[in-house]
């Protein structure tokens, strides 16, 4: 069997009041993961924390340690509730300082109508570095491996690119599925011959309700695109006449 080197780490802390009142719904976690996978790291943990800074810098100084990645999401703006700079700085032991690269471009956007609150967007972790592409001007802050996201969804999608281009491009995960109109209890003794035999594959099982296109999606995923295959052929070669429904 062929092996790979394990894959990248990766943490999030999904930070906001507004997420855990139920207020609003969390629009980055899918797309960050998405693209983690794409480029070979594997996310591993997420916590959803309130505003707080304590309570954010206890979580980043833990996460950061135990994995190569950490990203966090919300609390880079200009209000009250925006403490995800100074939580970071905390978590790390520095200083929060004002960015002249920043500032420049703060003041430089708004012109006469620029303020005090403006400018907080300014501040950063002593001795972060300031992630920008050639498509993506305005720099993304990174401490060390911890990056810090905005948590407006439409502003966390423009910063993928820049994660994308920073971290670069290990084994991509490969993913594959199975449609059945078998029910769990029936599928069991099947998945379980195969997730025996391929212990390198993760599988996974999802019943489907009140859905006449199918009653389970069966998952086969891995960075190795042979052995996922492999996988999947073993599960289809146990599966009797008139399954699967499709495979994609």
């Amino acid at each position: 069997m062929p092996t790979l080197e394990p894959p990248k780490t990766a943490a999030a802390v999904i930070i906001g009041n507004e997420l855990l009142s139920g207020k609003t719904e969390d629009g980055n976690l899918a797309i960050l993961a998405r693209t983690l996978r794409q480029l070979g790291v594997q996310l591993r943990r997420v916590v959803m924390v309130l505003d707080e800074v304590e309570t954010i810098a206890r979580e980043v100084r833990e996460l950061s340690r135990t994995h190569d990645h950490l990203f966090t999401s919300g609390g880079v703006g200009p209000t009250h509730d925006d403490v995800t700079i100074e939580a970071v700085a905390r978590a790390f032991g520095v200083r929060v300082v004002m960015s002249p690269e920043m500032e420049a471009m703060l003041r430089a956007h708004y012109g006469e109508k620029c303020t005090d609150g403006h400018l907080r967007m300014a501040l950063v972790p002593e001795g972060a570095a300031l992630e920008t592409t050639v498509q993506v001007r305005w720099p993304t802050i990174r401490m060390q491996n911890t990056w810090l996201m905005p948590g407006i969804p439409e502003v966390f999608r423009m910063k993928i690119p820049v994660i994308a281009a920073k971290l670069g491009h290990d084994q991509a995960f490969v993913s594959r599925a199975v449609y059945t109109a078998m029910d769990e209890g029936v599928l069991k003794p099947l998945l379980d011959a195969v997730v025996d035999e391929f212990r390198d594959v993760d599988v996974g099982s999802y019943p489907k309700w009140m859905d006449a296109s199918y009653k389970t999606k069966l998952t086969f995923d891995g960075r190795d695109e042979a052995r996922v295959q492999a996988a999947v052929d073993a599960f289809l070669a146990r599966l009797p006449a008139g399954e699967p429904l499709r495979v994609e």
